[in-house]
């Protein structure tokens, strides 16, 4: 990895592909199931964006919005979502789809999207979005 990352991953060296137990990065069976049509693209650092692939894909599928789940929603989720909005696209983070290893930063960021991201970024829980889809 580039610059920072190497110190980052010597200091996390348990966090290293080589050093998990593989299934502990596999998809749940009932997600599993739905690859294919869907893709996974693993992500390597904070925004799922650095991965030029996941951009390509959308573009490909003519996606203009983003319903965004995930871990860290002050680190990784904050990332993603920034760089989401960055390219242009709509997104809604699920608000009972994010955690944290912070509650206050979680809830910090949650406030932080609602009030001065509100024009570009949308929450909502994630019966609402199914609601809305159904």
């Amino acid at each position: 990895m580039p610059g920072v990352w190497r110190d980052y991953y010597r200091r996390w060296r348990q966090t290293i592909r080589e050093h998990l137990n593989p299934t502990l990065l596999k998809l749940l069976p009932s997600l599993e199931k739905l690859v294919p049509p869907a893709t996974v693209i693993d992500k390597t650092r904070y925004s799922a964006f650095v991965e030029p692939s996941l951009h390509r894909l959308l573009q490909e599928r003519r996606a203009d919005g983003l319903v965004v789940t995930g871990s860290r929603t002050d680190v990784c989720v904050l990332a993603t979502v920034l760089g989401a909005v960055d390219l242009g696209y709509a997104v809604t983070v699920v608000t009972d789809a994010v955690c944290s290893s912070s509650d206050e930063g979680h809830d910090a960021l949650l406030k932080v999207y609602r009030r001065r991201y509100s024009q570009q970024i949308a929450t909502a829980s994630a019966e609402e979005i199914l609601k809305a889809w159904s």
